[in-house]
C-alpha cells in the first residue's frame, strides 16, 4: 500500500500491518507480494501468481479457524 525508506505498509484480508523491509535482498514496489516473518520483518518478494494461489488457500484456512498469510504491498 505504501512504501517509505525501509518500512511498508501492508494489508492482507483487510488487515493493514506495518512491516520493516530490512531483511529484503532485493527491492520491493507498492503491488509486490511479500512472506512476512512473526516480527514484522518481510524477508521474500514472491510471483503474483504464486502469491494469489496461496492467499486464495489461505483464505479457505481462516474460513475453517486457521491463521496464516502472505501480505501484498497495495492493491495488485
Amino acid at each position: 500500500m505504501e512504501i517509505r525508506d525501509d518500512m511498508a505498509v501492508t494489508e492482507c484480508f483487510g488487515q493493514r500491518r506495518e512491516v520493516s523491509l530490512m531483511l529484503m535482498t532485493e527491492s520491493v514496489a507498492v503491488g509486490d507480494y511479500v512472506l512476512i516473518q512473526a516480527g514484522g520483518f518481510a524477508f521474500e518478494r514472491v510471483e503474483a501468481q504464486r502469491a494469489e494461489e496461496s492467499l486464495a488457500l489461505m483464505a479457505e484456512l481462516l474460513e475453517s479457524g486457521g491463521d496464516a498469510c502472505i501480505r501484498p504491498l497495495g492493491n495488485a
